[in-house]
């Protein structure tokens, strides 16, 4: 899996890439990026399916905030990003990534 921060220029925000590759989409035919930035809600953000397989979504954030997300894989398997910049530990037994901006 792949997060990369794009700082703009143009904008106050980063623009951030969200990938799950084809060997960890543990063959979903639906990925959504889920995280405090849109209530948690799947149908906001859906990733797009990519030729090679697996999954990207493009996000605007606001700079200089923390923002927790996870993977959701048809609707109901949660994965974490591997290459997140912490995880942190939920009320409800499991961890969150966590994006620093």
């Amino acid at each position: 899996m792949a997060v990369t921060k794009q700082y703009l220029k143009s904008k106050p925000v980063c623009r951030v890439r969200f990938a799950v590759p084809k060997s960890l989409s543990q063959g979903a035919s639906e990925v959504s990026v889920v995280g405090d930035f849109n209530n948690w809600d799947p149908k906001q953000h859906p990733m797009y399916a990519l030729k090679k397989g697996g999954f990207s979504a493009c996000i605007d954030l606001v700079p200089g905030q923390r923002y927790e997300f996870r993977y959701v894989l048809d609707g109901h398997i949660w994965i974490n990003e591997a290459e997140a910049d912490e995880l942190v530990a939920t009320p409800f037994g499991s961890e969150n990534s966590v994006l620093d901006l």
